[in-house]
């Protein structure tokens, strides 16, 4: 994993339950022979992230379809409202935890972020039209 802040904290982690465990770890410094071993390593890290980034967006794609398939089959309670703000948050958390691991920056990081900020939207569309449903006479 590359050196970074935001890795130091799981690598503590995973050295102290190792430690409980009474396992043995060892942690080494690695570094590339040349600046095209270390561009490459941190293409490959990009290239994971991006496989990551691509399977948050297909997710993104789903809650879409799903938030659509409720307003299609007006199925308008706060029931369905709750289970579908627990799905946005389980986004949010994903896409944050994505972001922290993404210290390189791939590409479709910035569109992911556009993406879920498309599913608050839609999810705050379908709440006004929850609440409209449930007060109508």
């Amino acid at each position: 994993m590359p050196d970074v802040p935001v890795f130091a904290e799981g690598l503590e982690r995973a050295l102290r339950l190792t430690e409980r465990a009474a396992g043995e770890a060892v942690v080494l410094e690695a570094t590339g022979r040349s600046d095209a071993d270390a561009a490459r390593f941190q293409a490959m890290f990009t290239a994971a992230r991006q496989e990551d980034w691509s399977e948050f967006l297909a997710d993104c794609d789903k809650y879409d379809a799903e938030l659509a398939k409720e307003i299609r089959n007006q199925k308008f309670t706060l029931a369905e409202l709750e289970e579908e703000e627990q799905s946005l948050e389980r986004l949010r958390r994903w896409h944050r935890d994505l972001k922290a691991r993404d210290v390189f920056g791939a590409p479709e990081a910035a569109r992911a972020g556009q993406r879920l900020k498309d599913c608050a939207d839609a999810y705050e569309d379908y709440a006004e039209q929850v609440f409209r449903a449930l007060h109508q006479p």
